[in-house]
């Protein structure tokens, strides 16, 4: 069974992911970057045979392949950016192959900031890309073995939020500034309920997770040995790094007053219930 790692892009999915791979799939709860390709993304191009030419054969495909994924493990972590629900009928998941979820969500003022910082564009194309309710992303070649359909960031926060198939815990990346070990203390608990598992808590191994993820220590080893899921930008010919600025990201001093009235315009129900307004 899946229990998914999900979030709109930008919204600290890889340092909740980083802590899990630390904790679940390392000895001694010491983090490394070879851990992370454990937690492996869907849709993956790595999933398909060959190249997969539009939305209509990819979508046939995400529930055989969640299946045919799960039979070797009983339970598999999946990292997705996509918004849950269904394409032409056909859905994204279903209970019959997810267990649970978990979602983090992040104030979009920021997810704003940072889409600017990763993909290397404007002000107004980081919001129109939020407010777009038919975004999707996919490979540069156009591969849809890699496509994720994002809708609007609402719809996003919207779809994930209201699941009634299975269990999905919400995080507020925020929080994790705050309080990370007791989010992540709150997150491992509801991964072993998931699991009807009571054997409760390494707290070495969690202690040295906690260690190892934390943003500095990410950035500096992305600084030291480069991260494989950093981006080439063309414009500024080179890799863009992937730990930018994390909890200092500071939208009041980037993103123009006017374009900052829009998304909270746009997003004023979603954001009053997440409380960032």
């Amino acid at each position: 069974m899946i229990i998914w790692i999900a979030s709109y892009p930008k919204s600290g999915n890889t340092f909740v992911r980083s802590f899990l791979s630390a904790y679940y799939y390392t000895n001694n709860g010491e983090f490394n970057f070879n851990s992370l390709k454990f937690i492996e993304q869907f849709p993956d191009r790595q999933f398909f045979n060959g190249y997969v030419n539009n939305i209509d054969e990819a979508s046939k495909n995400w529930l055989p392949l969640q299946k045919n994924l799960i039979k070797s493990r009983k339970v598999k972590f999946l990292k997705t950016h996509f918004a849950y629900g269904s394409y032409d009928q056909k859905p994204f998941t279903t209970s019959d192959v997810s267990l649970g979820g978990v979602y983090i969500v992040r104030d979009p003022r920021n997810v704003a900031c940072s889409l600017m910082n990763h993909y290397s564009i404007s002000q107004n194309s980081s919001i129109e890309m939020l407010l777009d309710k038919n975004r999707g992303i996919k490979s540069e070649d156009g591969n849809y073995a890699t496509y994720s359909f994002l809708s609007s960031w609402s719809n996003h926060v919207n779809s994930w939020s209201n699941i009634s198939k299975f269990r999905t815990m919400i995080i507020k990346y925020e929080e994790l500034r705050e309080n990370s070990n007791k989010i992540f203390e709150d997150l491992i608990k509801f991964i072993n309920s998931l699991l009807s598992n009571n054997q409760g808590i390494d707290y070495e191994k969690f202690k040295k997770a906690l260690e190892t993820t934390n943003f500095n220590s990410l950035k500096k080893k992305e600084n030291d040995e480069g991260f494989f899921e950093s981006i080439y930008s063309k414009k500024e010919d080179r890799k863009i790094p992937f730990f930018n600025k994390g909890f200092k990201n500071n939208w009041k001093k980037i993103i123009d007053k006017k374009l900052v009235g829009k998304i909270e315009k746009e997003f004023s129900k979603e954001m009053k219930k997440l409380n960032y307004i």
